[in-house]
């Protein structure tokens, strides 16, 4: 049905995620026959979301008046129409923003030489908008001392970790300036020093592309793994290989970026039969992305295996001396990760009922920071969702909005919120979250 849909409409995968709700790596799998849809919430929210008339996906038809059937038929072609060009045209938009960068145009929106007004505005808009122009049209760097980069990439850091995006946004083109321009001043060990600094100002690029559904996160994610290899330090590699693994995900693509993953897991070398903490970290990191990366492409069995292996992993990994636990650049190898891990590839699995009792296990305050947080907030708000519990959808929903306020007006969870607002019945101060997130207009 989708495939067909897409046919007749002319709509893009993303757009067809965009309307119902799913991930363009979901649409895909769906409309591959890679992942089979038995959940009644994820038919009808496609149905609604393409205007399918729900007998020809297998629901039971609404009753409500005789001539209910000829009335609904006659607003599918109309209703479905409407809903991709408004899609269609906010691609559209997003594409001539990124040609209009590669074209040279709208300079004064490059960060470093825009008005005050105009940089005001931007992060608002969108806060990756402004890593997208300098991908096209960089920004001029100087060369730094390694101990001033590594100062600047831990307050990027703490940015990002704090959920503060608009701000990294802004904060990322004079970063990756200065770390190119120090290393391409530098030689010998300090050039490699400062190559896995630009992989890691990279990775938090293609982590805020990610946040923000921009295509960009493909030329960030190359440019972090080019970097990474450069250095020669196999930490960075592995941040830069679980970020285009995620990006491959997102295109459709998680069986390559399993592969991906596990051969870079592999590959990663221990002391002999005493891991480093570091090694088992970053290991148990790639797993859990891997496990949810299997799991969107239906492979359960798969999936659970590297749940498990990633649980055993990170049971071992003992925490570093000043009490943070040990993993990637942005992220934690932790057993309250895992679990966070276990509620969204069981949720995308299409069993929510499963997730529900690892949201019991997880202490937020064992989470290593306000991302990880909302991260957590937002997959149990999609367990809920799906298991057709809309006030606890909403609870969560709120409390991702306390705990990190931009996190809320992501793509994804507009959309979420969008859906939860039409889902029959109300719920007191929904509409007014979603007018104050942008998933609705006012």
């Amino acid at each position: 049905m989708i495939r067909h849909f897409r046919q007749y409409t002319g709509a893009s995968q993303t757009t067809v995620g965009s309307l119902t709700g799913l991930a363009q790596s979901d649409v895909s799998a769906i409309e591959r026959g890679v992942r089979q849809v038995q959940s009644l919430d994820v038919l009808t929210r496609i149905a609604e979301g393409l205007a399918i008339p729900p007998c020809l996906l297998g629901l039971a038809e609404e009753t409500d008046a005789p001539d209910h059937a000829a009335r609904r038929n006659s607003l599918v072609a109309t209703t479905t129409a409407a809903k991709v060009i408004e899609a269609e045209l906010e691609d559209a938009v997003r594409r001539r923003e990124l040609m209009t960068g590669a074209l040279g145009l709208g300079a004064t929106l490059i960060a470093g030489t825009a008005s005050d007004a105009a940089a005001a505005q931007l992060p608002a808009q969108n806060p990756a908008a402004a890593m997208e122009r300098t991908l096209f049209e960089p920004v001029t760097g100087t060369p730094t001392t390694l101990s001033e980069l590594a100062d600047g990439l831990t307050t990027a850091r703490e940015l990002f970790s704090g959920a503060h995006y608009a701000a990294l946004g802004s904060a990322l083109p004079p970063l990756i300036a200065t770390a190119e321009a120090t290393r391409d001043a530098a030689t010998g060990r300090t050039r490699e020093r400062a190559q896995a600094a630009v992989a890691r100002a990279y990775v938090l690029a293609t982590e805020l592309a990610v946040k923000q559904h921009s295509e960009a996160a493909w030329a960030t994610a190359d440019r972090a793994l080019s970097a990474a290899r450069a250095s020669g330090d196999p930490r960075p590699l592995s941040d830069a290989a679980r970020v285009l693994a995620i990006t491959m995900r997102r295109a459709g693509r998680s069986s390559a970026a399993v592969d991906f993953l596990a051969r870079t897991a592999t590959s990663l070398v221990a002391e002999k039969g005493h891991p480093q903490a570091d090694t088992l970290a970053a290991r148990t990191c790639l797993l859990m992305t891997a496990a949810y990366t299997a799991a969107t492409g239906g492979r359960r069995s798969t999936a659970l295996d590297l749940l498990q292996e990633a649980e055993e992993s990170a049971d071992r990994i003992l925490a570093t001396q000043n009490g943070q636990p040990a993993g990637l650049f942005t992220i934690s190898a932790s057993p309250a990760e895992v679990a966070m891990y276990r509620i969204s590839s069981l949720t995308v699995l299409g069993t929510p009922d499963d997730a529900v009792t690892y949201v019991r296990r997880v202490d937020p305050t064992q989470l290593a920071n306000t991302e990880r947080v909302a991260r957590y907030l937002t997959d149990t708000a999609r367990m809920w969702h799906q298991l057709g519990d809309n006030r606890s959808t909403f609870s969560a929903l709120r409390a991702i909005e306390h705990t990190a306020p931009e996190e809320v007006q992501r793509p994804a969870i507009r959309t979420l919120t969008a859906d939860l607002l039409y889902a029959p019945g109300s719920l007191p101060g929904l509409r007014e979250f979603a007018v104050r997130t942008g998933a609705v207009a006012a």
